[in-house]
């Protein structure tokens, strides 16, 4: 979930280039919607979005029994220790400052 389009098709393209199926939103409800509709196992989320910020997202999609397990990735422009804090205890299991090379991403997929 991403809120700039450039980044946000950017992004899609090389995770759908590596041949995972993939789907976006750009601010935070849409993404909780998209997320039930979907229940993906990874969830790469910017912590700026409008309307629900990544940290609410974060926190509701853990509060949700059929999305508890998905694995939650921080990607974000917030590079201060206090927003990795605030991104972990939300239930980020990783907080990734942008920009992300792309064999990171690979190689965070391919982990079970």
């Amino acid at each position: 979930m991403e809120d700039n389009l450039d980044t946000v098709h950017s992004l899609v393209f090389l995770l759908r280039d590596m041949g995972h199926r993939v789907d976006f939103a750009i601010n935070g409800y849409a993404a909780l919607t998209l997320a039930q509709r979907m229940h993906p196992e990874f969830v790469f989320l910017d912590l700026g979005l409008p309307g629900l910020d990544g940290f609410q997202v974060c926190k509701q999609l853990k509060a949700d029994p059929a999305l508890k397990s998905v694995r939650v990735i921080a990607i974000t422009g917030y590079p201060q220790e206090a927003y990795r804090v605030r991104s972990r205890e939300a239930g980020c299991e990783l907080h990734l400052v942008k920009p992300v090379r792309p064999e990171v991403l690979e190689q965070l997929l391919r982990e079970p």
